[in-house]
């Protein structure tokens, strides 16, 4: 456990999230979004046929993604629904919440983190602070509820 720095609660010890935690939330978010997200890839196919109809379900969705992660983290409980379920949270570098432009920085990364062959998602393992790229570039970290 380590306090973070110039923390809103400097005599407070923080635990940061490992892995398997946050693989389990993600996979918890994924089902949360799977409804809404079949919804819009069936509506799609209904109203516009072809690629079309796929571009714009695609878009819908990631649309869909961004506004329920940005928001949940931004908000009170500085979590998703899948952080909730396995007692997480994201915060800024000092303890406090994320502004939705922060949040919504580290929700579009996550496709950087991605694209460059998931290393930006494991460089969680080496890290001090378990930081991936896109909490890097968000000014995030992932710590466990206290």
């Amino acid at each position: 456990m380590e306090i973070i720095e110039e923390s809103i609660f400097p005599e407070q010890a923080v635990e940061y999230a490992g892995f398997w935690k946050r693989f389990w939330a993600s996979f918890v978010d994924r089902l949360v979004l799977c409804i809404p997200n079949l919804m819009i890839q069936y509506g799609m196919k209904y109203f516009i046929e072809g690629l079309m109809g796929s571009i714009v379900a695609i878009v819908l969705q990631y649309l869909i993604g961004w506004i329920y992660s940005a928001s949940m983290e931004s908000g009170n409980n500085k979590a998703t629904i899948g952080k909730q379920a396995v007692g997480i949270m994201v915060t800024d570098l000092n303890g406090g919440r994320l502004t939705f432009s922060a949040a919504s920085t580290r929700y579009w990364s996550k496709i950087i983190s991605g694209l460059i062959l998931l290393i930006g998602y494991f460089m969680m393992l080496w890290d001090d602070k378990k930081q991936t790229l896109h909490d890097k570039l968000a000014g995030a970290v992932v710590i466990m509820k206290q």
